[in-house]
């Protein structure tokens, strides 16, 4: 739970008081959108911590956010802020004897989490690294999309958010904009965030990217089923990573790497539930975590069929 020390709008409050005031008044006697515009950006400045919040406090936010998408990509969308389940916590396993490179995740990624098109905003990295090796320094991590594979003496390592139990993440960011959830997804509040890129510094699995400038969403391309905390179109200057495609997995849905994998590598589920894939998996095979030295306690592991 964020804390007083965490809030970076609170000294500002007393100064704008007036000015929302006069704002809420032209939003009320004008047919322009510019006043409930400005009210809307002067209410984001100021809202508390999510998790601070009450019911209708975030009833107003999925206003907002709806209002903002519509204003900057001229599409409604319907942000959620559908909360995690009880009894579940997500995990991912994914069998690299499978992975042929396609990066039909990676695409799958994009569209699904709206995912700028012009930064190579890409929430999954492909790495390709030689036969016989698992030294990462000799990986590709920007192979072509148009270079056929699987490339002969290459394997292929899919890296994404690992959703750790102890994530480096969230203890470096200064202003508590991103935290663990009870269902074990990692998530941030965009509008919380100041960009300061500590999380990504801290991060071992280069899972963490910074919007450097505004996103690139062509409005036929958005996804409008959001959520707050996941794939609601983001703007400049504030960091995003995978969120097990939370829109989707906290309603009972696959994420959509894996609906998109063709070679069935990917394998999603609730690492409490004893009759689960995941389950059967991590007790019946050879898995292993990524850098699992650091101490962050992935809930992300790999296997093979040897």
């Amino acid at each position: 739970m964020a804390n007083s020390r965490s809030t970076r709008r609170g000294f500002l409050k007393g100064t704008v008081a007036i000015a929302t005031l006069t704002t809420a008044t032209l939003a009320s006697s004008s047919q322009s959108d510019e006043p409930t515009a400005f009210a809307d950006s002067i209410a984001s400045f100021l809202q508390d911590h999510y998790q601070r919040m009450s019911k209708d406090e975030i009833g107003e936010l999925l206003a907002r956010s709806e209002r903002r998408a519509k204003r900057e990509h001229g599409v409604d969308i319907k942000c959620h802020n559908t909360s995690a389940i009880t009894g579940v916590t997500f995990g991912y396993a994914l069998n690299l004897s499978k992975c042929k490179g396609t990066r039909r995740c990676v695409e799958a990624c994009v569209t699904e989490n709206n995912c700028s098109r012009n930064s190579n905003m890409e929430n999954i990295r492909v790495l390709s690294l030689p036969e016989g090796t698992r030294d990462l320094n000799q990986s590709d991590h920007y192979y072509g999309v148009e270079q056929k594979v699987p490339e002969a003496g290459r394997w292929y390592l899919p890296v994404q958010c690992h959703q750790c139990d102890e994530p480096a993440c969230v203890q470096a960011c200064p202003v508590e904009a991103t935290w663990k959830e009870a269902d074990g997804i990692v998530v941030i509040d965009y509008d919380w965030c100041i960009g300061c890129r500590n999380c990504a510094v801290a991060c071992p699995y280069w899972a963490r990217h910074f919007n450097w400038s505004k996103p690139n969403l062509p409005a036929k391309e958005i996804n409008k089923n959001t959520h707050y905390l996941g794939n609601r179109p983001r703007m400049a200057g504030v960091m995003e990573k995978c969120t097990f495609c939370i829109q989707r997995t906290r309603k009972g849905h696959l994420p959509a790497c894996q609906e998109a994998c063709p070679t069935g590598a990917r394998v999603f589920g609730n690492l409490l539930d004893p009759a689960s894939e995941i389950r059967y998996i991590l007790e019946n095979k050879n898995v292993f975590r990524l850098k699992e030295e650091q101490g962050t306690q992935p809930n992300f592991w790999y296997y093979t069929d040897v």
